[in-house]
């Protein structure tokens, strides 16, 4: 058990597929966390990424931000410190990030719609090392995936045949000592992520917290070695909420805990941007109506970078549905 979260082991499903599936998906769907380990992730290309991780963001401000293409919201390479904020709030948090996407081959009819990954030329091995993190979460995200499939009464490469070439994200994150005590950003306002499942792999700093059913918040200790998977907003929209998107925050330390920097690494696995998100047939019943209609993943995820600021313009095609995505979220 990491925090109050339960805590599997990923060989296991290789040994009982129907039996880990089931577990699995009753924790998520009771939690929306689970904690993961002997989950197959090499130390060393973990290790790896935040060697260079640190590298990347120790160079200065002017540097960095030559790898900041604001009209692509920030979906490839850097966004700078502040720049991105929960949904409506009205102040960004306190953190700086990167990146790395999926590399499609030239002339992919998807890669028009996925931002490139620039290559860094002054840290030695950084975009090699990003990506190998990338492949190795990738990996683990597909076999929770292949377990969530058949706990929702599907075939067990559901999942893995709509997000395979998906949009997904490795993001970097750096969290800079807080200077100002008294400010009101948190270094992660309280928010759901926009993807199917997100893998976190932590550096051990605390401050991850879990929005309980109870309305208490959970902290979540990420302990070397340990994954940590939470279900985003495009699975939960999937599962017409039977899995569902919990909401979660990294506060801010006190006293001495403030100078401390603080990193992790998120893999947010994204669908291809052409499926179609609405709800599965098997979480569709009387007492449980269809409570989202049809959108691309491409389309929602326009939606949900508008909604935290990283994109200034949506088509009007899709203003619809921030207030759709508000409405399910206050039910």
């Amino acid at each position: 058990m990491t925090g109050s979260i339960p805590s599997f082991a990923l060989s296991d499903y290789a040994a009982d597929k129907s039996a880990f599936a089931q577990a699995l998906g009753e924790a998520f769907r009771v939690f929306g966390f689970v904690a993961l380990t002997d989950h197959g992730v090499p130390d060393a290309v973990i290790a790896a990424n935040y060697a260079t991780t640190k590298a990347f963001f120790a160079l200065p401000d002017d540097v960095k931000r030559r790898y900041y293409d604001p009209a692509g919201g920030g979906q490839g390479g850097y966004t700078p410190f502040g720049l991105e904020g929960a949904k409506d709030r009205q102040i960004g948090d306190l953190k700086e990030f990167w990146h790395t996407g999926r590399d499609l081959p030239h002339g992919h009819p998807l890669r028009a719609l996925m931002a490139e990954t620039p290559e860094v030329t002054e840290v030695p091995h950084f975009n090699a090392n990003a990506r190998a993190l990338f492949a190795a979460l990738d990996a683990v995200g597909q076999t929770v995936l292949a377990a969530l499939a058949l706990y929702l009464g599907e075939t067990a490469d559901f999942f893995a045949t709509r997000s395979d070439i998906g949009d997904s994200k490795l993001r970097l994150l750096h969290y800079p000592p807080i200077e100002d005590i008294d400010t009101p950003a948190l270094r992660s306002g309280a928010h759901e992520d926009i993807n199917l499942i997100t893998l976190l792999v932590g550096s051990g700093e605390p401050g991850l917290e879990v929005l309980a059913r109870d309305g208490s918040w959970i902290a979540v200790d990420t302990i070397p070695g340990t994954i940590i998977c939470n279900v985003g907003d495009m699975l939960q929209r999937f599962t017409n909420d039977v899995l569902p998107s919990t909401t979660h925050r990294v506060i801010n330390p006190v006293g001495e805990g403030r100078r401390i920097e603080r990193y992790s690494s998120p893999y947010f696995l994204h669908l291809n941007s052409d499926v179609v998100i609405e709800p599965l047939s098997s979480c569709v019943m009387a007492e449980r109506p269809a409570r989202y209609p049809p959108i691309t993943a491409h389309d929602y995820l326009l939606v949900r970078l508008y909604e935290i600021g990283l994109i200034a313009d949506l088509p009007a095609r899709l203003a619809h549905e921030t207030t759709t995505h508000q409405n399910i979220k206050q039910r």
